[in-house]
């Protein structure tokens, strides 16, 4: 298992532009907000055919810093796997980012990934050995990467123990039963809301801690979780993330709109020593600094 401890980077690639995730590299942002849950609106549009938000979301969250874009078409009463195979070639004709390719639907990640132009990262797979038997597969023929949850069909394990021994499963299965490699397979250590109950994510950065020294596999997480029924959220986001990443969080599903958040995550890169030179962040305050004095010029 000496192998499975070492650092692994999960390459993405869009029709031209690649993205490494990787424990010594800068903090993927995975832009969340190409996703109609909650969307009421977004819902009806889509229905009607319409998918004009999309641009309009992908502009906000490439302005706002993301790598990685998540594409979700989750709309009851549609066919999700037609709309996410449009979503995601206009996805690609907007932006050179990779794509996260986000259902529940099988046939619907079968459709994204055919019709996808590059090497993406598939949202999601549990470790119940249905959802690896269905969805493995899939991951394998498309040479795609897979976010995977340690969590069975009928709970999410509270304890780091369990979430170790869900993630150990997954990693060997996907590995010795589908020749997945390891680098490819990008853990959720599971961050559950503060708000019931303060001890999860003492938990969640535990769980951090043991996937990155046991397995050296990448992870994600929805950031937003954290912070799901508190107030105050975009700071509670904004501690949060700079934490997991000293844990070994290597991404984050989120809303790149947000800038005191990604601008958290921008200095903890810098402060861990994953921006050479500072150059990242000293190109992004120029940017800032250029966009501030271009609104006073038109004021």
């Amino acid at each position: 298992m000496n192998d499975i401890q070492e650092p692994k980077e999960t390459v993405l690639r869009s029709a031209t532009q690649e993205v490494v995730i990787g424990h010594h590299r800068r903090f993927c942002l995975i832009g969340e907000r190409i996703n109609p849950t909650g969307r009421r609106i977004f819902q009806e549009q889509l229905r009607a055919g319409d998918l004009s938000a999309i641009e309009r979301d992908v502009k906000a969250q490439v302005e706002g810093g993301a790598d990685v874009l998540d594409v979700n078409m989750g709309v009851p009463l549609t066919d999700e796997a037609d709309l996410l195979v449009q979503a995601i070639r206009m996805v690609q004709s907007l932006t050179d980012l990779p794509i996260c390719i986000d259902s529940s639907v099988v046939e619907a990640l079968e459709a994204g990934l055919t019709a996808y132009d590059g090497r993406a990262l598939v949202n999601s797979v549990t470790a119940e050995d249905e959802r690896l038997a269905a969805i493995l597969p899939l991951v394998k023929k498309h040479d795609a990467a897979v976010i995977a949850l340690p969590n069975g069909a009928d709970e999410i394990p509270m304890q780091a123990d369990k979430r170790i021994e869900l993630t150990r499963k997954i990693i060997e299965v996907a590995t010795k039963e589908y020749g997945i490699a390891a680098a490819d397979i990008v853990i959720d250590p599971l961050a559950m809301p503060i708000g019931a109950d303060t001890t999860v994510v003492n938990t969640a950065l535990e769980t951090m801690q043991r996937i990155r020294s046991e397995f050296g596999v990448n992870m994600t997480c929805g950031a937003s979780n954290v912070s799901f029924g508190m107030p105050a959220r975009h700071t509670l986001g904004a501690a949060f993330l700079p934490m997991a990443m000293t844990a070994g969080l290597t991404s984050a599903i989120m809303d790149a709109r947000t800038p005191v958040i990604v601008e958290a995550v921008k200095a903890a890169d810098l402060l861990l020593g994953h921006d050479d030179w500072g150059m990242a962040w000293i190109a992004a305050h120029r940017a800032r600094q250029a966009q501030a004095a271009e609104q006073t010029a038109t004021a």
